[in-house]
């Protein structure tokens, strides 16, 4: 009996993370595509429109928008929604966490040590850590808490989103060759999965 149940949830290990993700994927395509669409059909009329246009001018979009942001003269215009948003009390607190969780993720603003290991004073344990700022940064808000001989890490925590910042000196960090989204999602799960970097 104990065989069988190990089987099921050895199985069930395989499929459901598949079967979830398609689950997410399909209901985000199929929602944008909703969405989109309500814009498209109007101007295109029904005749015209082609599903899975409304997810091909997403695409698109994002693809003009990201290459004209490289340009100053374009980047501020695509700026502006954001620091709108950022004004509007509620919205600045969700849009901020969503942005900074995107950036982290995409491994935006970090240098290529910015992962780092954090050994606690008088004990041999170490927690990973990603850098998010440097002492020493002029006209910076958490930078001007810290000396240049201190560096402010974030200690994700595993299976929830959330974490500490703690600001310490350099001294008591060893790099780490590891990206920022590798690093979370090492952390995020225990440590228990393999990694988006490891190797077979």
């Amino acid at each position: 009996m104990k065989s069988f149940v190990s089987h099921i949830l050895r199985g069930l290990a395989i499929v459901l993370p598949a079967i979830l993700t398609l689950v997410v994927v399909v209901w985000f395509l199929t929602s944008l595509e909703s969405w989109i669409s309500s814009f498209l059909k109007p101007i295109l009329g029904e005749k015209w429109y082609v599903p899975g246009l409304g997810i091909v001018s997403f695409v698109l979009i994002c693809f003009v928008v990201g290459l004209s942001a490289e340009y100053k003269g374009i980047g501020w215009f695509w700026q502006l929604p954001g620091k709108l948003l950022l004004k509007i009390p509620g919205a600045s607190q969700i849009y901020g966490m969503i942005q900074e969780v995107f950036e982290v993720m995409s491994g935006k603003n970090f240098a290529d040590e910015s992962v780092v290991l954090v050994k606690l004073p008088q004990s041999e344990v170490e927690l990973i850590g990603i850098v998010t700022k440097k002492g020493g940064i002029k006209n910076d808000r958490m930078s001007s808490l810290m000396s240049e001989e201190h560096i402010a890490v974030f200690l994700p925590m595993a299976y929830n989103v959330g974490g500490y910042t703690v600001i310490v000196p350099k001294s008591c960090t060893t790099n780490v060759d590891m990206k920022p989204a590798e690093a979370l999602q090492l952390v995020l799960t225990g440590g228990l999965g393999k990694g988006a970097g490891a190797k077979d």
